[in-house]
């Protein structure tokens, strides 16, 4: 609400960057409700001593360019305003602001990093079938590829040829994108959106881009299940580091477990929750219990061989694509511990086998 045209100006601006749509009033709505039910209510320093008298609410914030005027912590109170801004020095939090409340921003997404403890562990695998379970259980889901020398995870899900963003798209994203944004923009496969890899020149995601997408998709609510690298640099640890837990999986093999040790080491710095996912066949003497107890981690589970798995994907079947299989079995125990660990306030996830 303002009248100040340069004021406006700046506002419609900050509104369009945030990805919401204002309605422009010069005084209180006529309208039943207006003021009421806005999720936020901007009201320029013009505007104040018009808008005496209007029901006091939540989300009121005073906009103008000099707030040093003796009277605008006056006129503040008068109208309950929450904040006093001033503009252009708070418009990077306004915009945040602005966008929290058109994406009416709830519990954010459970948060699940896949690595692999060694090259050809199966993470990928392992993260498509969470993805893909995830979402046949009626979860808002989205399956993001971390790596960028794995070949991209949509191939896995058949989808190399969907139509959508990948990652290049977003190298040089920098502040905030919006979530709504991201998850039209990206391919619709089984269910899930999926953020994967270009088959084009490789590109440098800078951490600021794998922050801001990664906030983006949280802030959806759901699922968002992350295949990680085993190397961790700086746009890695950005993804680390909004990770509710993480699963390294490692199979029986004592050179798959010394490597393993290495990645979760790495990844440790960042990620304080990770758990090993054994995988067979195992190495004379080895277990998944001997494997996890090397690892110095707990044990989410033990990965289970799927047979026909490549056969199935040349078909078209995602991986735990189908839901009487040996690895949708083994997801489906997975996110019924860890939403249940959620519910409860953590992810709390026991053995799985």
């Amino acid at each position: 609400m303002t009248e100040d045209v340069d004021l406006l100006d700046d506002l419609l601006r900050l509104c369009a960057a945030a990805g919401a749509e204002p309605e422009v009033h010069h005084t209180l709505p006529d309208r039943r409700g207006g003021w009421d039910r806005a999720p936020m209510v901007l009201v320029g320093d013009d505007a104040a001593l018009r808008c005496r008298g209007a029901a006091r609410r939540r989300g009121v914030m005073l906009v103008g360019r000099d707030q040093d005027a003796p009277d605008v912590w006056r006129r503040a109170v008068e109208i309950g305003a929450e904040y006093v801004l001033r503009l252009p020095d708070s418009e990077n939090w306004l915009v945040d602001q602005i966008a929290n409340a058109a994406e009416g921003v709830g519990k954010p997404a459970l948060t699940v990093g896949v690595i692999g403890g060694r090259g050809g562990a199966g993470a990928s695998t392992l993260a498509c079938a969470l993805a893909v379970t995830a979402a046949r259980i009626g979860r808002r889901t989205m399956l993001i590829d971390g790596d960028p020398l794995g070949g991209g995870i949509d191939v896995l899900l058949g989808g190399e040829r969907a139509e959508g963003m990948r990652w290049p798209d977003f190298a040089h994203s920098k502040g905030r994108v919006g979530g709504g944004a991201l998850e039209e923009s990206l391919p619709a496969l089984h269910g899930l959106r999926v953020l994967s890899w270009g088959r084009d020149d490789w590109v440098v995601i800078p951490p600021q881009a794998m922050q801001a997408v990664l906030a983006a998709a949280r802030r959806l609510g759901g699922v968002v299940v992350v295949d990680l690298p085993r190397r961790v640099d700086e746009a890695v640890a950005e993804a680390l580091a909004q990770m509710d837990l993480g699963l390294v999986v490692v199979p029986g093999e004592l050179r798959a477990v010394a490597a393993a040790k290495r990645v979760a080491s790495m990844a440790g710095m960042v990620l304080d929750d990770l758990r090993v996912v054994a995988r067979g066949p195992y190495a004379s003497g080895l277990d998944e219990q001997w494997v996890a107890h090397a690892m110095g981690l707990p044990l989410a589970g033990e990965l289970p061989l799927e047979k026909g798995l490549l056969a199935e994907q040349e078909m078209g079947e995602p991986p735990g694509g189908s839901a009487r299989g040996p690895l949708a079995r083994f997801c489906s125990a997975f996110w019924d511990r860890a939403l249940a660990g959620e519910a409860a306030g953590g992810p709390a996830v026991g053995g799985v086998s």
